[in-house]
């Protein structure tokens, strides 16, 4: 039951942030820096508190994997946020939750994974979901702006779907010292990303904008992910997927 209540509260919490998002007046870059920066030492903390030391000497090899899935991590946030900007936070989040269906098509091939026909129909029916909630059946009345986000939150879930496939070629890794790495490199990833793009890097002076990062940051991000994988060892796998489509709620 403690494990159930755990990982519905991290289920809950991922599902605000689209909410918080829209109230900070940053671009999705430095959001995203300011989250993986702000999470990866809150989860340093964490771990530090239940006496798991964090272990060193992951070979290089899964140590590159973890730094590309961290990176992956970055410009989807940045891609989903900006879908949270351009459209409803509800149609970004459904969009968003494409990442298992392309998850499930992609390892057919590339884990030769058999498609059951009850994945199959799971499969169609999000198709028809996203058809359905696109706007294109309402004869172009859906505005470019929302257009945008839908785009831009199926690139976040394809990005995100990357990242699944790339954690499952590095096993032997502590789920808490794997994720520290890639919220750290998440977060680096986007110093040069901003440099480049001519957005350039400021500590916001308001106040309320400061106290909202450090709400994404930490509770969002560090504490979220905490619970998370906290509680998800604890759990079925059935309910573990079934728990988290209390995010999309």
């Amino acid at each position: 039951m403690k494990n159930t209540v755990l990982f519905t509260a991290s289920m809950l919490i991922f599902g605000t942030i689209g909410l918080f998002r829209r109230m900070i007046p940053l671009s999705s870059g430095m959001i995203a820096l300011f989250r993986g920066l702000l999470g990866a030492a809150v989860l340093i903390v964490w771990v530090k508190l239940r006496g798991t030391p964090l272990r060193h000497g992951i070979g290089r090899r899964k140590a590159g994997l973890l730094i590309l899935s961290g990176c992956l991590i970055g410009f989807n946030w940045i891609l989903l946020f900006e879908a949270y900007r351009y459209t409803t936070v509800s149609i970004a989040t459904l969009c968003y939750y494409m990442q298992p269906t392309l998850v499930l098509l992609v390892s057919l091939f590339l884990f030769r994974e058999p498609l059951t026909w009850k994945k199959g129909c799971c499969t169609l029916m999000s198709l028809a979901g996203m058809l359905l909630i696109s706007g294109v059946l309402e004869g172009g009345s859906a505005s470019p702006d929302n257009g945008m986000g839908i785009l831009c939150g199926l690139g976040a879930a394809a990005l995100y779907a990357a990242v699944v496939l790339l954690n499952k070629t590095v096993s032997g890794v502590d789920a808490y010292e794997k994720t520290v790495i890639q919220l750290f490199c998440a977060g680096t990833v986007m110093i040069p990303y901003l440099l480049l793009s001519g957005e350039g890097i400021h500590v916001p002076s308001d106040a309320c904008t400061l106290l909202l990062l450090l709400l994404v940051g930490t509770v969002h991000t560090g504490l979220a992910y905490a619970l998370y994988f906290g509680s998800m060892d604890g759990l079925p796998t059935q309910t573990v997927a079934l728990l988290s489509y209390v995010d999309p709620l």
